[in-house]
């Protein structure tokens, strides 16, 4: 898959942005940017779309730019002038795609049915847009439509929110999403900047979900651990569990049979997707310990620990899914 595209899935949602008036383009892109999110389609459908993605990426040469609701192959050469790095339409126009492949832009073209499918891997596509998402059948369609077709990964826009988003973010072919609720014309339009960046960086935590996964701590030996682990089954009645190397006492507390990772423990934070997880983190600049990845049979990963002690403890991140 063409590495810009590979990009915009580290981020797991792409804002969608409509800027009517271009002096607005600089802060908002700041915006984004502080809140965790630097990336952004800006729709090709004002007269101020040209010259924000200008702004935008020349501001910002980290940010990921690109411009949607592309449906010429004039609109889709002006947008790449500007400084766009992807271009994204509605609908399927083979004209704008193979404009696109020509001069080597990656394209996300809007589909909603098998026939249009078939249509966008006889082009060569890896990547669409399921567009409108909500209103066209939504996770269960883009599963069902998915299925013949292993190839494609999939972009839905519209009606996507901080509930569902990570739903449609768990499923395997769902590269990223397209949102709007970070970015409410209101807002922009009246220059809250300050509350875009609070809305991007409450998106972030709803399609990551962290929250604390459990507290291990480092034992000098097995009996020590047995020691521990009953002391809070009988205050709690944290019942244990236990396995080789520890015992979990009700799935909050787990207690080391032999010192561990960490000066004195570890504390393990969940998240619905270690992968944006560890994405968005290590942009904050944090460094990982690759070589105490755990992967999950299909290859995901399961968890992974943080190069660095925190308050003396090791920090790992750990795979759990959203309760339904």
């Amino acid at each position: 898959m063409n590495q810009i595209l590979e990009q915009l899935g580290t981020y797991g949602i792409v804002p969608v942005v409509v800027l009517q008036d271009a002096a607005k383009a600089e802060p908002l892109a700041e915006a984004l940017c502080k809140g965790g999110l630097a990336c952004a389609e800006v729709t090709f459908r004002t007269d101020a779309a040209e010259e924000s993605i200008r702004i935008m990426s020349e501001k910002f040469p980290e940010m990921l730019v690109g411009a949607g609701t592309v449906l010429t192959t004039e609109q889709a050469d002006r947008a790449v002038k500007a400084g766009a790095k992807f271009i994204v339409s509605p609908g399927l126009n083979p004209e704008v795609v193979k404009w696109c492949q020509a001069h080597e832009v990656p394209v996300i073209p809007g589909i909603v049915t098998p026939t249009e499918m078939e249509q966008a891997i006889g082009l060569g596509l890896t990547m669409v847009k399921f567009f409108p998402a909500e209103a066209a059948g939504g996770l269960k369609a883009i599963k069902a439509m998915a299925a013949p077709y292993s190839q494609i990964r999939f972009m839905p826009t519209g009606g996507i929110n901080p509930s569902n988003v990570s739903d449609y973010l768990a499923e395997d072919k769902i590269l990223a999403c397209g949102g709007t609720w970070m970015v409410p014309a209101a807002e922009i339009e009246a220059g809250n900047f300050d509350k875009i960046r609070e809305l991007t960086e409450e998106a972030v935590r709803s399609m990551l979900g962290f929250r604390l996964a459990h507290v291990g701590i480092n034992c000098e030996n097995e009996l020590e651990a047995h020691l521990v682990a009953g002391a809070f089954d009988t205050m709690f009645g944290f019942a244990p569990n236990e396995n080789p190397s520890s015992i979990f006492s009700a799935g909050y507390v787990e207690t080391m049979k032999t010192p561990y990772l960490g000066s004195k423990g570890h504390i393990a934070i969940a998240t619905y997707s270690v992968e944006l997880a560890k994405a968005y983190l290590e942009r904050k600049g944090v460094k990982f310990n690759e070589n105490s990845t755990v992967y999950r049979p299909d290859g995901k990963i399961q968890a992974i620990y943080m190069a660095e002690e925190v308050g003396g403890f090791a920090i790992h991140l750990v795979r759990k899914p959203k309760e339904a």
